[in-house]
């Protein structure tokens, strides 16, 4: 089972899926920024209810458990929506899979890991993780998290996923929404 984190990693994702001749899944998590500086990653969520935190970053920078109750319940808001949007149906059952989770680029490698966290909680017998790219910290941290880990290009110096696009837009909701249509109808 293919899962592509939206956005971009859907997109990737159905390449991936098309090449392995696997079901496509969207697999909804979102990125904890923090409080003041949103940009800033301090962990992310997954759709089932899986929280991973940079405790350290966390600590360091005084956020209070308030504050991350704050901004996880804007970015669960986020994530249902986004939910009740990409899937018209209920998830496809992981038990006992291979899930091969897609996403566009790794910076903090929070997101990718609370979306092993909720695959392997869905019952994933295994897990690969595939990217384009990575920041080098980001490969470490999520190395013995994954059973495989395919990471194409892991720079020496990493300032951003995008630095590796020749063009990084946002992917609008109606892309995804699109793709994942097309692959159940592919599939159907």
């Amino acid at each position: 089972m293919v899962l592509g984190l939206p956005r971009g990693g859907v997109v990737l994702g159905a390449e991936v899926a098309l090449t392995l001749r696997a079901p496509l899944d969207v697999l909804v998590v979102r990125k904890l920024g923090h409080p003041r500086q949103p940009e800033l990653g301090l962990g992310a969520i997954a759709e089932d209810g899986v929280r991973v935190l940079n405790e350290a970053l966390v600590a360091r920078l005084g956020v209070t458990d308030d504050e991350l109750d704050a901004v996880t319940a804007v970015e669960r808001a986020e994530l249902d929506r986004r939910v009740a949007l990409y899937r018209p149906g209920p998830r496809q059952p992981l038990t006992g899979a291979t899930a091969v989770i897609v996403d566009d680029g790794l910076a903090t490698g929070y997101t990718a890991l609370a979306a092993l966290r909720s695959a392997r909680r869905c019952g994933a017998s295994r897990t690969v993780l595939a990217v384009p790219v990575g920041a080098k910290e980001a490969v470490a941290l999520l190395r013995p998290a994954v059973d495989e880990l395919v990471c194409l290009v892991v720079p020496e110096v990493f300032g951003s996923v995008g630095q590796a696009y020749r063009t990084f837009g946002q992917v609008p909701d109606e892309e995804v929404v699109a793709v994942l249509a097309r692959s159940r109808r592919a599939r159907a």
